[in-house]
């Protein structure tokens, strides 16, 4: 197994030093009430990309807010995605980076450190309030990963049937480029969670000491099986929560009494069934509140639209174009083309008691019909500009689940608009935010069997997790061959009105510490703070 050398942990030092006194100045500064998040830096130019010579123009999306129990359901277009290639260079050389270096993730070095020698390591969300401030409990900051053994004679590739959610935590006034996260373990008790495998979700202090964990409950009853090679068998998935308590003393952090509660399994009519579609995205559920409507506690999560897979035709409006659009497409082209394949969409559910164990589904805010497969881990980040609040959706994706004739990176999507359930407007025009370096003039690949034509890092990083003040937490997958399993350096995106900008004055030439997942409100008395 690959080892990777430790000193580049003290490399970072000095960008972690000036982190931590900016962390010092401003962290734990309270949050205005109708200021649901830090806000990001505003990036350099606040101008949406000019149109690009032919191609297509965007579709026109108004940022308009809806009652979030409306049945309106905002569409990322292909007209919107087709942005992407238009913002790409044509002209570079084979295999390099032919995106603009506002949305590309900078270059992580091979020899990254691994994270925790005995599981790898991957989704990643830290512990926050109803609001995704990121909560020092008592002195300590605590994140959550998906983890999987390292020794368990399963390859890396393999870690998805075997994942477990565990916690890592480490002192809040700790050096970040020195101090590596200390692993608590399973977060659960073994044998005790909905399902054999947990899969990502979200983690909010409650009252006291209580925490509720928000997650994917997922059966495969093939696990064996896959390990070995084989398998096949489509798994079941549930959004599920926990709820259980935080303990934390000078040794560290500890969690119990947990006890779990199925909430939400796909009805079949919005979002996808295992029997509609064996391959169905039912995950990720992330709960905020929304100061527009107080007492409402929201979720978000991944899912797929409704209906046997196959069955979709695909619309003029999934298209987008604007008429008379010489370079648009026609509606029977796209279905011909297989497009109907891919339909991934963010749902919207909504608790129905404070316990937060009984919600009702309602209709998707955005859909990608014909446009995308996947839109994983949705998040809802509210910022204040001019006055208003505005709400940022952000979502991750695959290059290889985009439908035909589309091309997009491995990265961050972001949609903005003036409510939870709005027009939402693509970032960029595009929607693509951040993505790891890649040549999109060539052929989509995988992270398990990428090109060797192509740009060694367009799998370097995934899963990311947007944080406030616009930074942007992520796994190593496939840096030049190497594979991951620990987690990556922290971006920093500055964004404003729709606009977003890679921040390469952060850290070193854009790259902040490992692992940098920074609290801005501390909770629990004074504890380790003394």
């Amino acid at each position: 197994m690959h080892k990777h050398p430790q000193h580049r942990l003290l490399r970072w030092r000095p960008a972690a030093a000036a982190l931590a006194a900016a962390v010092a100045a401003s962290a734990f500064l309270a949050v205005p009430s109708a200021q649901a998040n830090e806000p990001s830096d505003p990036p350099a130019v606040q101008q949406l990309p000019a149109p690009t010579p032919g191609f297509p123009l965007p579709t026109q999306h108004t940022q308009q807010a809806l009652d979030p129990a409306s049945d309106f359901t905002s569409k990322w277009t292909r007209a919107d995605a087709k942005q992407i290639m238009a913002q790409s260079d044509e002209s570079v050389a084979p295999g390099t980076n032919s995106m603009s270096p506002d949305v590309t993730m900078p270059e992580i070095p091979e020899d990254f450190p691994t994270m925790n020698d005995d599981v790898w390591v991957w989704d990643t969300w830290s512990l926050t309030d109803e609001n995704a401030n990121q909560i020092s409990y008592k002195g300590w900051d605590v994140i959550f990963s998906l983890v999987a053994d390292r020794h368990a004679g399963y390859g890396f590739d393999q870690r998805h049937w075997n994942a477990r959610i565990g916690y890592f935590f480490r002192k809040t006034n700790a050096d970040p480029a020195k101090d590596k996260w200390n692993y608590g373990g399973h977060l659960f008790l073994d044998n005790t969670s909905i399902g054999n495998t947990e899969w990502s979700g979200s983690t909010r202090l409650m009252q006291g000491n209580h925490v509720n964990v928000f997650y994917t409950a997922t059966t495969f009853y093939d696990v064996a099986e896959r390990n070995a090679g084989g398998g096949g068998i489509a798994p079941d998935a549930a959004i599920a929560k926990a709820l259980g308590n935080i303990h934390a003393d000078q040794n560290g952090v500890t969690f119990d009494g947990f006890e779990h509660t199925k909430l939400l399994e796909p009805d079949g009519k919005m979002y996808q069934t295992k029997a509609q579609n064996p391959g169905f995205a039912f995950r990720d559920p992330y709960t905020f509140a929304d100061p527009a409507h107080p007492g409402k506690t929201f979720m978000v999560f991944e899912g797929n639209t409704g209906g046997n897979r196959g069955d979709y035709q695909c619309k003029g409006e999934d298209l987008g174009y604007q008429a008379g659009d010489p370079h648009a497409e026609n509606v029977n082209d796209v279905q011909n083309s297989g497009a109907y394949y891919q339909t991934a969409n963010v749902g919207l559910a909504v608790a129905d008691n404070k316990d937060l164990t009984k919600w009702s589904f309602l209709p998707p805010i955005l859909s990608a019909n014909c446009v995308n497969d996947q839109t994983e881990r949705p998040q809802i980040f509210i910022q204040n500009e001019g006055g208003k609040n505005k709400y940022y959706l952000f979502t991750i994706s695959h290059q290889f689940t985009y439908a035909a004739g589309m091309r997009g990176p491995d990265g961050v999507y972001g949609f903005v608009g003036d409510g939870v359930r709005s027009d939402y407007q693509p970032m960029n025009n595009s929607g693509l935010a951040l993505g790891s370096p890649t040549d999109l003039n060539l052929p989509a690949n995988a992270p398990e069997s990428p090109s060797a034509k192509q740009n060694g890092r367009q799998f370097q990083a995934y899963s990311h997790y947007v944080q406030p003040g616009g930074l942007v937490q992520s796994f190593i997958d496939n840096v030049n061959g190497v594979r991951g399993g620990s987690l990556s350096p922290t971006v920093k995106i500055n964004f404003r009105d729709g606009v977003s900008q890679v921040d390469r004055s952060f850290g070193r030439n854009g790259l902040g510490p490992f692992g940098y997942l920074p609290t801005n409100v501390r909770v629990g008395g004074e504890g380790l703070y003394k």
